[in-house]
């Protein structure tokens, strides 16, 4: 089982270019991915998304890819036709006034404007994935290690408190013997106070039957024991188990629900409001599982 919380980094460099990628992933119903990378690697956002989406199901996941380099990101570029134009052109001034172009310094006509200019080179977003690829792996492995480690928590937990809700379910089992003859003993007493005359024992069973069959739960409760041994199954599997873990607590509220509205008895009564106190904390858990 594992937890939908989690944070992973990693770093991969060639020499000359270093990229770090950040993740941290939350809990979510569906799977929501939320890639920031330098404009540069637009081209290869696809090729990321794939790859999370082969490792995580559900959460949402934030990433920060981060590149740096050892280079400068210009390089200088000369335009040589207008260079040659300008030299040109200060050789007809040189010949007008009797000098000879020889005169003519190179850095003047270097600093001539358009002959030289700064060019900004751009990252080569395919050429680079095989690094880029490198450092997200290594910050996935980060990030599964820890929701792995706060899966194996939110296991021990939920078992500590389906064992509590099986522990209640069990009092109201018991409670459920010998109810048909308590409420048979409760309604003959009612009955004796409000008449004088001699109460029909045969009409008097007959409504404690009927009462008895009203307050049986004996059918939710074998539904909450089959509910709580899918639910400790999924617990161990290897898969992403939170959304049928989400669909069995819906299915015990329904039956512990059942129960409340049958409930004839204080003592169930009792045992249906722990029992609901257990399944609101267990859905609180729940709602970190992948």
């Amino acid at each position: 089982m594992i937890s939908m919380t989690g944070y992973g980094r990693g770093e991969a460099t060639n020499g000359d270019i270093t990229i770090v990628v950040e993740m941290k992933s939350v809990n979510n119903r569906f799977r929501d991915l939320n890639v920031r990378l330098p404009r540069e690697y637009l081209v290869i956002e696809p090729r990321l998304q794939q790859t999370l989406k082969d490792r995580i199901q559900r959460g949402r996941v934030d990433v920060f890819v981060r590149r740096s380099s050892t280079e400068s990101a210009h390089t200088v570029a000369a335009d040589l036709s207008l260079a040659e134009r300008y030299f040109k052109a200060m050789g007809g001034v040189a010949k007008r006034l009797a000098r000879s172009d020889h005169e003519i310094p190179l850095s003047i006509v270097l600093q001539q404007p358009g002959v030289l200019t700064q060019v900004e080179q751009e990252a080569d977003g395919l050429a680079e994935w095989n690094l880029v690829s490198t450092a997200v792996d290594a910050a996935l492995e980060d990030l599964m290690a820890m929701r792995a480690a706060e899966g194996k928590a939110l296991k021990v937990d939920l078992e500590s408190h389906l064992d509590e809700m099986l522990r209640l379910r069990a009092d109201v089992e018991q409670h459920q013997d010998g109810i048909a003859e308590r409420l048979r003993s409760r309604l003959d007493k009612r009955i004796r106070r409000l008449v004088s005359d001699r109460v029909d024992p045969q009409r008097l069973a007959q409504e404690a039957a009927i009462l008895a069959d009203k307050a049986d739960v004996s059918e939710e409760l074998a539904r909450i024991q089959s509910h709580c041994g899918q639910f400790r199954a999924a617990l161990s599997a290897d898969e992403p188990v939170g959304r049928k873990l989400d669909f069995l607590l819906q299915e015990l509220n329904r039956e512990i629900n059942t129960i409340g509205s049958k409930a004839a008895e204080h003592p169930v009564a009792h045992a249906v409001v722990d029992m609901k106190s257990v399944l609101e904390r267990m859905r609180e858990q729940a709602a970190n599982v992948e």
